[in-house]
């Protein structure tokens, strides 16, 4: 069964910077991109960030310059690095991975960041 568990959300000021993983089980890791999304109160899910196998990245314009998706394959883990935090990016961060069978989401981390 696959599963996807994130961790390293918490409540920051504006400026500062955090650090989420997340962690896979049940696949072969590191054949599959993954993704980071996003969801605002009130809001539609956004794509954030994405990082292939192979590691080629791709982010959402809103934070390009600011956020580093990277992934450790050994540890099947996912992370994504946020700097310059804005109070804009607060919501709940998913990481999902796209199968032939269908897309698996984690449990979300909140990511509140204070003005």
């Amino acid at each position: 069964q696959v599963q996807l568990v994130e961790s390293g959300g918490g409540l920051v000021q504006a400026g500062g910077s955090l650090r989420l993983s997340c962690a896979a089980s049940g696949i072969i890791f590191s054949i599959y991109a993954i993704s980071w999304y996003r969801q605002a109160p009130g809001k539609q899910r956004e794509l954030v960030a994405t990082i292939t196998g192979r590691g080629t990245t791709n982010y959402v314009d809103s934070v390009k310059g600011r956020f580093t998706i990277s992934r450790d394959n050994a540890k099947s883990t996912v992370y994504l690095q946020m700097a310059s935090l804005k109070p804009e990016d607060t919501a709940v961060y998913y990481c999902s991975v796209l199968r032939a069978v269908g897309t698996t989401w984690g449990q979300g981390t909140q990511v509140t960041v204070s003005s």
